[in-house]
């Protein structure tokens, strides 16, 4: 079962100070849900919350302790828990070589340890509504892996794998379990970094965090298993399953559509 009407729900949105995060927390608020927002920065995170009529709580969600104190004081403000949107992210861009083991840590902890502990925590309190939902924000390089991007991929692919699972695990209850993967987004996390963004990220539709947190709402709303945007990278991703070959064909034309782009953007900058 998932939650037909937000209105006095209890949300709680991580990597809610920005970009995705921000926009799903705002959407919450608007059609009536209690937002928890959460992030690791309180400045930016209480102006989300102040304007939204939201609860800010700062949280690191890369450690256990964390994560539990985040649930914890999220059940003491309003005593209950609706949906769980696991948003928080890390991503250092560059190959496995150019990469330190904190900094690999610190992308499996943060994107993939962090919604599982999470949802573990959350699942008791979740298991009292009527009604409840977890969604998880992945990525389509949790469909397509590319160099450079090879320790992130691998923290996407397992938390698409962990939404299946548990999905089929809450099969009986009234928690949906959810995973939303989108392409490229127009976000300080790519745009600010642009240099850094492999060529063939830009091949795909750039979308708006407000579109993102449009599907993340639909999955809490009638409980898909996934969502993707845009339509090209849902394509690509089944061909790619179907082919495992194919994406590393299409690699040097799709690069070279990236580069096209990737100008664009930095001719508007």
């Amino acid at each position: 079962m998932a939650i037909q009407d937000f209105s006095g729900r209890v949300a709680l949105v991580t990597g809610a100070s920005a970009g995705v995060g921000e926009a799903t927390a705002r959407a919450l608020s608007a059609a009536g849900a209690k937002v928890i927002v959460a992030a690791r920065g309180i400045e930016k995170l209480e102006r989300v919350a102040a304007d939204i009529g939201a609860t800010a709580i700062a949280a690191d969600v890369s450690s256990e302790s964390g994560c539990r104190a985040l649930i914890e004081q999220t059940l003491a403000v309003h005593g209950r828990l609706d949906l769980l949107v696991n948003n928080a992210g890390c991503h250092h861009r560059g190959p496995v070589a150019t990469r330190s083991a904190d900094e690999i840590g610190q992308m499996v902890d943060t994107n993939l340890r962090a919604p599982l502990m999470l949802s573990r925590l959350a699942l008791d309190a979740l298991g009292q509504s009527d009604g409840a939902a977890i969604v998880n924000v992945a990525s389509i390089a949790g469909h397509m892996p590319l160099a450079g991007s090879a320790s992130y991929s691998a923290t996407k692919f397992g938390l698409r794998a962990f939404t299946y699972a548990l999905s089929d695990e809450l099969a009986d209850t009234d928690i949906s379990v959810s995973v939303v993967s989108p392409g490229p987004i127009a976000t300080d996390f790519i745009l600010e970094d642009i240099d850094s963004v492999s060529d063939i990220t830009f091949s795909q539709d750039m979308s708006t965090p407000e579109q993102i947190a449009e599907l993340i709402l639909a999955c809490a709303r009638d409980g898909r298993v996934e969502r993707s945007r845009p339509a090209m990278s849902r394509v690509m991703a089944t061909a790619g399953y179907l082919m495992p070959s194919l994406p590393r064909l299409l690699q040097p034309l799709l690069a070279a559509k990236g580069r096209r782009a990737k100008d664009r953007y930095r001719r508007k900058a």
